[in-house]
């Protein structure tokens, strides 16, 4: 059933970090429940529900927080949850009436998860951003890229995935294992901006070392040395080479049919470009394929670079079920693994919303107090404009 089996979530409908944290959590086996504006997009892809994948898992309804009503319904809900994950900016919850103040009385073992860029306080914790502005800020952007070329967007991994859904989730987490001894929850505050300086841990360290200089491409990880790069095969094809340690460079220049002089040659960035044209020369003489069937068993670190299309159909990832179909649609499965609290297979995305009452029965409501939520939300005086 998954190890977050009989946690129960609350998620205040948003887009990218915040579905995320809350699929991932979902994906764990906790019963997560995502509360939309009426009538919006879910999560502002214009795409069609059924492949809006961060939304797999969990159920959707439709409230209106200007009404009373309906944010009573949600604080119905906190309640009974362990958790809430909410990405608006600083004090959204609180004009909405749900902010810890209000929450944690209600629920005081209530982990209170809010995920935003910048956090909750500093001089931009208002400003609008999006990925690219947090991980600009932290230093992560300016270390991606080529030589001569601009810093490179790596999608948006390192802020919204990487250092918003990820800490978050990795946060709350933390704080439901506390609160299982206090018995008290917390605010749980994670900025994209402090998750993706966090990643970024070990090139500060060896950045104060001196051993990784400012120039992108000057490196050995950021496409710099010649030993850990991308290069173009016959076909047009691409091959990752990430022989970094001696014996997997000597494994990697002997299948090549370089001299192993090179191998050690490499570990002085003066050699990095003739060394880098050496190995360039010799995978443009084979196709991306031919290299596989040759490189595959040994150690030298090789992969080859696969779409989209391609990467489910690998051996290996076939072999540890990496990708799933879920409705139709080819996916990444849940992760990590777990050796006894295996979840399930997740739910497709819901196409269609929930009925509130419905998702109020799961959740132990008692069906008196459904019925009045339900009443008071039909006779609300603002509901006429719905």
């Amino acid at each position: 059933m998954g190890p977050l089996h009989g946690t129960r979530i609350v998620e205040m409908g948003g887009i990218g970090p915040g579905p995320m944290c809350a699929m991932l959590l979902a994906d764990m086996g906790a019963d997560v429940v995502r509360i939309e504006r009426p009538g919006g997009d879910a999560m502002g892809l214009k795409t069609p529900p059924r492949f809006n994948l961060l939304l797999r898992g969990r159920p959707r309804i439709a409230l209106d927080l200007k009404r009373a009503s309906d944010v009573a319904i949600v604080l119905e809900l906190i309640e009974r949850a362990d958790a809430l994950v909410e990405g608006f900016r600083p004090g959204a919850m609180e004009r909405l009436g749900l902010g810890p103040d209000v929450c944690l009385p209600r629920n005081p073992r209530l982990v209170y998860g809010r995920m935003t860029g910048w956090g909750q306080d500093g001089p931009l914790a208002h400003t609008a951003g999006h990925d690219l502005d947090y991980i600009a800020l932290t230093g992560a952007l300016a270390a991606i890229g080529r030589s001569g070329a601009p810093p490179t967007p790596p999608l948006n991994l390192v802020g919204d995935f990487g250092g918003g859904a990820l800490y978050l989730a990795f946060g709350i987490v933390c704080a439901l294992n506390e609160a299982r001894g206090s018995g008290r929850g917390q605010i749980v505050d994670a900025a994209m901006t402090d998750g993706a300086a966090s990643l970024m841990t070990m090139f500060y360290g060896l950045h104060a070392a001196g051993a990784h200089t400012r120039e992108r491409g000057d490196n050995a990880l950021d496409s710099g040395a010649p030993y850990y790069d991308v290069y173009r095969c016959a076909d047009g094809a691409w091959l990752a080479v990430a022989a970094i340690e001696m014996p997997f460079r000597l494994e990697l220049f002997r299948v090549l049919g370089l001299d192993e002089s090179e191998a050690v040659a490499a570990d002085d960035k003066a050699h990095w470009p003739r060394i880098k044209a050496l190995i360039a020369g010799r995978i443009a003489q084979r196709t991306r394929d031919e290299w596989c069937r040759i490189l595959d068993a040994t150690d030298a670190c090789t992969a080859p670079v696969l779409t989209l299309a391609e990467a489910p159909d690998h051996p290996h990832n076939r072999a540890r079920g990496t990708f799933i179909e879920i409705g139709g649609i080819i996916q990444p499965a849940p992760a990590p693994r777990f050796s006894r609290s295996v979840p399930r297979t997740p739910s497709p995305p819901a196409v269609e919303l929930a009925r509130v009452g419905d998702v109020l029965a799961e959740w132990g409501v008692p069906p008196e107090r459904i019925a009045a939520l339900v009443q008071n939300r039909d006779v609300d005086p603002k509901a006429a404009t719905q």
